[in-house]
């Protein structure tokens, strides 16, 4: 059996990590749950002679979601089609234009020729193929139904393309806008303050305090410029640790989901991505408590991740799903616990969370769309003072300068 380094915590808060031999993650939650511990994280071990590539993070990118997705969709054709499996993964290795992923496919296909399960192969690479495909496509492989899983797939893949791309559309204006902001008033502060500075000075001119400080602001920053760079990326690096740690990751999601315009778009997102996957886990007959699981590791906000699992070890003492979220009003709906209650009543929980997943996607596209329209009018009220600011503190020290002529 296969090795594995895994990371888990019990109900408690008690975090346990370690390796352990398992027949696959879900063997390994067994294992760890018969210990009172839930599985959070869990990554194989290198085989014996397979050595780790170097590569710097930084430097390390991964397969595009893009990628991930033609891919489904080419392999759900070619199966239905009859082709066998290391054939149409050959096939679709040679047409893929990520080396990374090329590489990825011709070892899952060297993997399946040794008599791996399609699955266990796709083991090896958590950081391609989430724990969401993998169980999916263990499912498939378990019912014969592995055509109708790819199609699953394809549909819940697409759907987070779409929902990341509106997200990234409608963020990309103000983003622009807030860059060249910033890179125009550096520029004034560096080329064009320093020269006004000097002409004020031959005059003997009385500042205003407010001129003072531009003044002050750029002749530091023409005489600094570079250590204010190193500075600048030493800030944004540490953030970037700070934001992976425990503590960081729980401020920040905290931050967000407090925000006025930000937080309903968060908390319709994480929603949509809910129940969007626990559908398509449903869908593909994956226990309702390992869906759960399965579902807390693909959410990005902790406070997401926390409800969900808090809900899946309910569920598992013979909870309702609707009853166990019910806690978790300030970050789920009232729509979606009544929608999940009507699901668990009539039997039809996974055609109602599509169409309830339909229906938040939709309302968040809307909410893309306005969110610029929204937005420009506090960008220009703050583009505005800030004018006015630099504007006043240059003009006024002018004014005396014409009457000492």
């Amino acid at each position: 059996m296969p090795l594995y380094s895994y990371f888990a915590k019990s109900l408690k808060g008690e975090e346990k990590k370690g390796t352990i031999e398992a027949g696959d993650s879900q063997h390994l939650a067994a294992i760890l749950k018969e210990q009172g511990f839930i599985l959070i994280k869990a990554e194989p071990k290198k085989e014996k002679g397979e050595k780790k590539a170097f590569s710097l993070p930084f430097l390390n990118r991964g397969v595009s979601l893009t990628e991930k997705l033609m891919f489904t969709r080419n392999l759900q054709v070619m199966i239905t089609s009859g082709l066998s499996l290391p054939k149409a993964l050959r096939i679709l290795s040679d047409q893929s234009k990520s080396k990374k992923f090329k590489e990825v496919l011709l070892k899952v296909e060297e993997k399946i020729n040794k008599g791996k399960n399609f699955s266990d192969s796709l083991e090896a690479f958590p950081e391609v193929f989430s724990e969401l495909f993998r169980n999916m496509i263990k499912v498939g492989e378990e019912t014969g139904g592995l055509d109708n899983v790819l199609k699953i797939l394809s549909r819940q893949i697409e759907k987070e393309h779409e929902l990341k791309s509106k997200i990234k559309g409608a963020l990309i204006y103000p983003a622009v806008i807030i860059f060249v902001m910033i890179t125009i008033g550096v520029l004034m502060l560096i080329m064009v303050v320093p020269t006004l500075a000097k002409t004020f000075e031959e005059l003997k001119i009385e500042l205003p305090l407010t001129t003072r400080i531009v003044m002050g602001l750029g002749n530091f920053l023409a005489s600094n410029w570079f250590f204010c760079l190193v500075g600048l990326a030493v800030v944004i690096f540490l953030f970037m640790i700070f934001i992976k740690t425990k503590v960081g990751k729980k401020t920040v999601d905290s931050i967000v989901l407090k925000i006025p315009v930000i937080s309903p778009l968060i908390k319709k997102t994480n929603s949509a991505y809910t129940v969007r996957t626990l559908s398509s886990l449903f869908s593909s007959g994956v226990p309702i408590v390992r869906s759960l699981e399965i579902v807390s590791g693909t959410l990005d906000n902790v406070y997401y991740k926390m409800a969900i699992l808090d809900a899946a070890d309910k569920v598992r003492k013979g909870e309702k799903l609707s009853s166990a979220l019910s806690s978790y009003t300030e970050i789920y709906s009232s729509l979606v616990l009544q929608m999940i209650e009507v699901g668990e009543e009539t039997g039809e929980t996974s055609g109602i969370l599509t169409k309830l997943a339909d229906f938040f996607e939709e309302d968040i596209a809307n909410a893309t769309k306005n969110l610029a329209s929204i937005i420009e009018p506090f960008l220009m009220l703050i583009i505005g003072v800030i004018i006015g600011f630099f504007a006043v503190s240059i003009v006024q020290p002018m004014y005396s300068m014409i009457d000492a002529i």
